[in-house]
């Protein structure tokens, strides 16, 4: 089975940064899509960026455009979510996904939609105070 290992979280000042990583193994695919969701407290889980491993293709949500950069390594099935400027709305619990096979997010139209993913990882939390 896929198994998803998310990291990275903590706590950080608003306009800070955090690096989370994802590590995927069991993955039976070179071509497939990793996503990551958050799902702050009282709300429902959100797609925040995906990627594709074959050809780096992202989709990012709106509310992270320009702050969030997904990436990813491939020899290493680790994919990172870089957070810059980080604001306290951005507080959650965060978890990685995997889709395969996937071979691009060109096109896609709901890569953030949880129902495209099959393996979730445990989730990593950040907290971002004002």
């Amino acid at each position: 089975d896929v198994q998803l290992q998310a990291s990275g979280g903590g706590l950080v000042q608003a306009g800070g940064s955090l690096k989370l990583s994802c590590v995927a193994s069991g993955l039976t695919f070179e071509e497939y899509g990793i996503g990551w969701f958050r799902q702050a407290p009282g709300k429902e889980r959100e797609g925040v960026a995906c990627i594709s491993s074959s050809d780096g293709s992202t989709i990012y949500a709106d509310d992270v455009k320009g702050r969030f950069t997904i990436s990813s390594d491939t020899a290493r099935n680790t994919v990172y979510l870089q957070m810059n400027s980080l604001k306290p709305d951005d507080t959650a619990v965060y978890y990685c996904a995997s889709r395969e096979p996937l071979l691009t997010f060109n096109g896609y139209t709901d890569g953030l939609g949880e129902y495209v993913y099959e393996y979730w990882g445990q989730g990593t939390q950040v907290t971002v105070s004002s």
